[in-house]
């Protein structure tokens, strides 16, 4: 029984290990793409705050997760409301979403946002000779660090004040996507509940 616990967590962790490798390469590839298709600075700055928003809400599920409560979606599940029986799903597997969320999804973003700034910074120089290379740089961190930090500070209150709220929305969206592919997430789950 000790042996099964162990490679699932192996298993875990190699997933973990490389699905973070595919996802930082599909937002590292859409933010270079994006960078470089587009010539407008500020369609490419929007790009970036729609990376840092992703990492802001990946992050308040992943704070809500740890603080709600799973016995209110067992009496929704119960009455068949749809969305309930995700939420169960991630209480049930919240140490799993917390790390994809909190860790997983916001390394990648804060990676991929520096990087994506970095190539703003670039494009905004070559585009303005006069520009200071150096204090655009300083100006661009700054404003992703500031972005980043305040509205992920503004999420995680939100996340906990309203936890049971933000995990059953969350619930709501797993529960249309796994009726628009007719892929079940907590059918391995469903023997044990």
């Amino acid at each position: 029984m000790g042996n099964h616990k162990s490679n699932v967590s192996s298993r875990y962790l190699l997933l973990v290990s490389i699905g973070s490798f595919l996802l930082a390469v599909i937002f590292s590839l859409l933010s270079e793409t994006m960078t470089r298709i587009v010539q407008s600075v500020l369609i490419s700055l929007s790009g970036l705050l729609t990376i840092i928003l992703i990492g802001i809400f990946a992050d308040i599920i992943g704070t809500a997760v740890t603080a709600a409560q799973e016995a209110p979606f067992h009496a929704k599940a119960a009455k068949r409301v749809r969305g309930a029986k995700e939420g169960v799903f991630l209480l049930r597997n919240a140490g799993k979403v917390a790390n994809i969320c909190n860790d997983v999804i916001g390394d990648i973003v804060g990676t991929v946002s520096g990087a994506l700034g970095i190539s703003i910074v670039v494009k905004i120089v070559s585009n303005n000779p006069g520009t200071d290379a150096f204090w655009a740089n300083i100006i661009m961190t700054a404003l992703i660090a500031s972005l980043t930090i305040s509205g992920k500070a503004l999420g995680k209150t939100l996340a906990l004040s309203r936890a049971n709220d933000v995990i059953f929305l969350v619930g709501k969206v797993l529960a249309y996507w796994e009726k628009l592919t007719g892929k079940n997430l907590g059918k391995k789950n469903r023997s044990r509940s």
